[in-house]
């Protein structure tokens, strides 16, 4: 029987990930059984979330089981069908993680259709990512004609699409993103007013340089350091959608310096900021219009991506660990079939 392969939890790390962390094992290929479907998976998304899914702490999700294929999004291609309403050759969106086949009931794929763009961006820009922003920065960041709206991880698969989204309504878009190369995409590809470097040292004078009028809206997916140089800029009413905290995914105590809890919740008291979490399943009613809007955007060019594609399912462990560091340059992806759509 052809042999596939897969990628399992083998320990939940203690701070960063470790490769030891991971098991790539060879796998029989699944047949399908009385209504399955085969799927060989092309493109595997990496995205920061999967850090708190190898921890077994408290959260929104359930964590991956120690043993257990590692959690992930995928495009993939139907080989074999024994349901109705799907066919070999078809291309869909599944959740079936980090193994090169898996074998399907049909009730959480959707299909994408090649024609309307690379089928990689089901993953990116018009997927999970792009609706994040889409959903975090119109429905709670609510930004206005002129407003200032400030993105932390810039040039990453989610940030660089708030920014976007941003200047099609009119606001002002600064980044914050990590070292001068990603600063310079935001600015001069994706059209930001400006894109201020975390790593150059000063970030609260630089931040307050890049925003004379303060901040209205930010787009929060990194926490740390960055937040703190943002609050004091926070104008009365600002709007912050909480999306992530990378900074801290790794983190095994609470870094020094933070925001002391009453500084944070007097300028919310003070200024009547409005901070919401949220998940993009939060939004799931939006879906239709994101798809229809976005879509139209990047056909157009007012929207572009970038990815940072690495091919073979045995890289997936070292780039995570790299896109927890921050060293992916886009959309991380793992090309997991050579020859992919």
């Amino acid at each position: 029987m052809a042999a596939g392969l897969r990628v399992l939890l083998a320990a939940r790390p203690v701070g960063e990930p470790k490769e030891s962390d991971f098991c790539i094992e060879d796998m029989p290929v699944p047949q399908p059984g009385a209504g399955q479907l085969l799927l060989r998976t092309l493109w595997l998304s990496l995205d920061p979330y999967m850090r708190s899914r190898m921890s077994d702490a408290p959260s929104y999700a359930t964590p991956v089981a120690i043993g257990g294929v590692m959690e992930g999004r995928t495009v993939s291609e139907v080989v074999a069908s024994n349901r109705d309403g799907f066919a070999a050759g078809d291309i869909v969106l599944s959740p079936h993680g980090w193994q090169t086949h898996a074998v399907s009931d049909g009730k959480a794929l959707r299909k994408i259709d090649p024609a309307l763009a690379p089928v990689s961006t089901a993953l990116g820009v018009l997927g999970m990512p792009g609706m994040t922003a889409y959903a975090g920065l119109l429905d709670i960041g609510q930004p206005k004609a002129g407003e200032t709206v400030v993105v932390s991880a810039a040039s990453g698969a989610v940030g660089s699409v708030v920014g976007q989204i941003a200047k099609l309504k009119g606001a002002r878009a600064v980044g914050i993103a990590g070292g001068p190369d990603k600063c310079r995409y935001v600015v001069e590809q994706l059209g930001f007013e400006a894109c201020v470097d975390h790593r150059a040292g000063d970030l609260p004078a630089r931040l307050k340089a890049a925003c004379p009028k303060g901040i209205d809206v930010y787009f929060e997916n990194v926490g740390g350091p960055v937040f703190e140089a943002v609050v004091p800029l926070l104008n009365n009413f600002a709007r912050v959608p909480v999306c992530g905290q990378i900074a801290t995914y790794n983190a095994t105590e609470m870094p020094a310096g933070e925001l002391r809890t009453s500084q944070l919740t007097r300028a919310i008291l003070t200024k009547r900021l409005n901070l919401r979490g949220f998940i993009v399943t939060d939004f799931a009613a939006r879906q239709p219009d994101f798809l229809r809007d976005v879509s139209a955007w990047v056909r157009e060019g007012r929207i572009k991506y970038r990815e940072d594609v690495v091919d073979g399912l045995d890289k997936a462990p070292r780039a995570l660990i790299g896109l927890l560091r921050g060293e992916n340059f886009g959309k991380m992806l793992v090309r997991v079939a050579t020859g992919a759509h």
